[in-house]
């Protein structure tokens, strides 16, 4: 992350805007990038004077906020083919076992996943490609997707900002701890989120294993087998 940070530090700051839109938007698209990484870099940058806040954190929201939209159209457009397409190109990332965990996430929490997808490295690439293949309404996933975006853009980027500009107020003769912190309280922004999604996708697999163990036929503890069967009160009555 120090390199691109370096890297970035060379160009003008118009140039660094749009790179932060560019590969934000493209990731939001459904292609591995580091989006996160470039975000933080810049929002560092923003901490020495090199660019302004605002506008990093501005054209972040506008490139996730875009990209998942494209995304959603595309994943619209070319359904779940398109998605195991995706999964064969970058196993890594987008294959079956990570599509399953997305997937399992908006059956089970609509579109909030697409609002917490934004703080989670699997969920913001899949987000709008998943929500459009399955036919989430639009105006809904909008609604979640410009918040989410929203908050993790201006979020991320204030707190990087306000932290590196502390740590070059206070520690001006040790510019390596300053740049620690701020990397630390950038990862300290999404941990809560992180661990949240993954406490919660535990407890959904631990749910369906129970699930899975309960016998077909099972009847409150009982199974089928147990239950006594029905007695026709005509043939009883006229058997006595």
């Amino acid at each position: 992350m120090i390199d691109v940070q370096h890297w970035l530090s060379a160009l003008p700051p118009g140039v660094i805007y749009l790179l932060v839109a560019g590969v934000i938007g493209v990731e939001s698209m459904g292609v591995p990038l580091p989006g996160e990484i470039v975000l933080v870099s810049s929002a560092l940058l923003a901490a020495t004077g090199v660019v302004e806040p605002e506008w990093v954190a501005s054209a972040a929201a506008f490139g996730a906020i875009v990209g998942d939209s494209v995304g959603y159209a595309i994943g619209r457009r070319g359904g779940r083919p398109l998605l195991a397409r995706l999964g064969r190109r970058f196993p890594n990332h987008l294959g079956p076992a990570q599509l399953a965990r997305a997937e399992q996430s908006f059956a089970r929490h609509g579109v909030w996943a697409v609002f917490f997808g934004r703080f989670v490295a699997l969920l913001r690439i899949l987000a709008g490609p998943l929500a459009g293949a399955l036919h989430v309404p639009y105006r809904r996933f909008l609604v979640a997707n410009a918040a989410g975006g929203l908050v993790w853009a201006f979020g991320t980027t204030y707190l990087l900002y306000s932290v590196g500009r502390a740590a070059e107020h206070w520690l001006k003769d040790i510019s390596w701890a300053g740049l620690v912190l701020a990397v630390l309280a950038g990862l300290g922004s999404t941990w809560w989120l992180r661990r949240r999604a993954h406490r919660v996708a535990s407890v959904d697999g631990a749910a369906d294993l129970e699930a899975a163990e309960v016998p077909p036929g099972a009847i409150g503890g009982q199974s089928s087998a147990s239950v006594a069967p029905a007695v026709d009160p005509v043939r009883a009555g006229n058997e006595l």
